[in-house]
Parts: C-alpha cells; structure tokens; sequence
C-alpha cells in the first residue's frame, strides 16, 4: 500500500485532500506542522511514500516543518507535493521570493496553462483552477537551472512548478476544490510518481468532492 504524510498547515480543507488521496487507493497520515520537530518529522517521513505539503495561512517562514522535509526530500529523491503554502515554501527552499500576489485571490477561478507533463499529464490545457492566495513566487527569483514553471496564468502569475532532477513538485491553486478541473488527475498523477500504479487512471474517472470533509 502507497504511504502518503500529509503535513497540515492549520488549513481548513486539508481534510478534502486526504480524501482525495484515500480514494485513489493509497493511505493518508496527517501530522500538523507543529507536532515535530524538523529532525523528528524527517524520520517519520522517510517511512512513506510520499509527502503532501497542504494549504494554510501565513507565510513560508510560518510552515513549521515544511522546509525541513522539502530539503530532506530533494537529497532522498522522496515525493513532494506542495498545495498553495506548501508549494510557497518550495520555492523559497530554493531561493525564490514569496511576496503579494497582484491580486488577492480568494476562492476565485482563473484559467491557466500547463506544460501537459508531469502532474498536469492528461489534464486539458487552458484549465480552470480555484485560487485562495495572496502571496505567490516571484517568477524572477526562480532558479531555472533548478526548476521548471510548468503553470501560469494569462497574466504571468506562477501556478505550478517542478524540481527538475528531484520529484518535488507545487501548484499555487487548489487541486481539491470543487471548481478546479482535473483536481483528481493532477493527484493521481503524483500518486503515480510515488509508485500507486493505476492511480491516474483511477483519477480520470472521478468527479470532484462538493464540500470539504471534516477531520475525524
């Protein structure tokens, strides 16, 4: 069975998430981001999978133990997903700035476009997603020689990007809304990547959660 350790960041729809993780057939653990030490979650994380980084509030500086596991999972080749602050702090791993997005964006759509490759595989492309953001990457401090933006919107704003030697990987928006398309997929994907065969096309069969599900 696939392991996933999902790392809450005191997010409201992490839980929508995990669903979504145990209905395409792979296990969900959640820690929140303050439940360990860096040390003590990365000796936890090693005995998954793959690690799912979740929304939250706050800033990059404020995930708790995020940027541990990031930096632990691009020296052990483990998966990473990072949703909205998670995908922040991989950027800023890596050097890139995190600062106010143009627009404030709270559970609003917009279109974007994608690579076609990696989680997006499969996925149409222009694509509507469901942003809850006001902070965003700065596409200038991103190091290209390390990552590739795979997402932006028609106005240049990040949407998603990938390590290009390590499987770590972020998006700006919301896959689990019920507004974003192939929300499934993108998460099969990444399963895929994390060695739950079949997950994708699992994926491309189901249709999004109406409303978010709450912690047990």
């Amino acid at each position: 069975m696939t392991r996933i350790l999902v790392v809450d960041n005191y997010d409201s729809f992490v839980y929508t998430l995990v669903a979504y993780v145990r209905e395409l057939g792979a296990t969900a653990d959640v820690i929140r981001n303050d439940d360990l030490s860096g040390e003590a979650a990365v000796e936890l994380a090693d005995g998954y999978d793959g690690i799912l980084l979740s929304p939250g509030p706050g800033v990059p500086a404020e995930s708790g133990v995020c940027p541990d596991l990031i930096r632990w999972a691009a020296e052990a080749g483990r998966p990473l997903f990072g949703v909205c602050l998670g995908h922040q702090a991989l950027g800023e791993v890596f050097g890139a700035t995190v600062t106010h997005s143009p627009v404030l964006m709270h559970g609003k759509t917009s279109v974007i476009t994608h690579d076609g490759a990696g989680i997006f595989a499969g996925c149409p492309s222009p694509l509507t997603v469901t942003r809850y953001h006001s902070l965003a990457i700065v596409d200038e401090t991103i190091d290209l020689e390390t990552f590739a933006v795979t997402a932006r919107t028609a106005d240049d704003v990040v949407m998603a990007i990938e390590h290009r030697s390590a499987p770590l990987y972020g998006v700006q928006f919301h896959p689990e809304s019920v507004l974003t398309e192939s929300g499934y997929l993108m998460l099969g994907n990444w399963l895929e990547v994390c060695g739950l065969s079949g997950a994708a096309a699992r994926a491309a069969a189901m249709s999004p959660l109406a409303s978010a599900i709450s912690a047990p």
